[in-house]
């Protein structure tokens, strides 16, 4: 399958790592993978370690939604992924030290109505979907936290 355009993710980051990230106050899209192997700074690549897509066009930007994944991760709720993750881990200490997180900002305002700031937030949502789309070309299957199906989420 061929795609308009590949991802241009950042360099992976641990997750306690994530505000270092650069342009989180933009939407976009965020992969996360959970590593035996310390990934932190390496290039992001298609690794079948990835256990999740997801994506923002929230005025709080990528920064805001991991926020809202961490925010499950210590008991609260509000990111369905995260539930889903938190099914299998059940507290932060046990999965925080193996998350490691990529992100592909999306610079627009989106408070605006603009056409060109529309256009970009639809891109974002497409990109998500591209993202999808390889991994199962690569793997014949969603990465396990975006498996709806197979991957319950928590019961909180």
């Amino acid at each position: 399958m061929k795609f308009d355009k590949l991802p241009r993710f950042s360099n992976w980051a641990a997750w306690n790592e994530r505000d270092s990230l650069k342009d989180l106050s933009h939407p976009g899209i965020y992969a996360l993978a959970i590593s035996r192997k310390h990934l932190s700074g390496k290039a992001f690549d298609w690794s079948v370690e990835i256990a999740y897509f997801g994506m923002t066009n929230s005025q709080a930007g990528l920064k805001g939604r991991l926020k809202q994944f961490d925010n499950v991760a210590i008991g609260k709720k509000g990111h369905g992924g995260a539930e889903r993750f938190m099914h299998n881990f059940k507290n932060k200490e046990e999965l925080a030290p193996h998350l490691y997180v990529a992100v592909w900002s999306f610079p627009c305002d989106v408070k605006a109505s603009t056409p060109t700031d529309l256009v970009v937030m639809g891109r974002v949502a497409k990109a998500e979907y591209e993202c999808f789309a390889k991994y199962v070309e690569l793997y014949g299957k969603l990465p396990k936290y975006n498996d709806k199906k197979n991957s319950p989420k928590l019961k909180v």
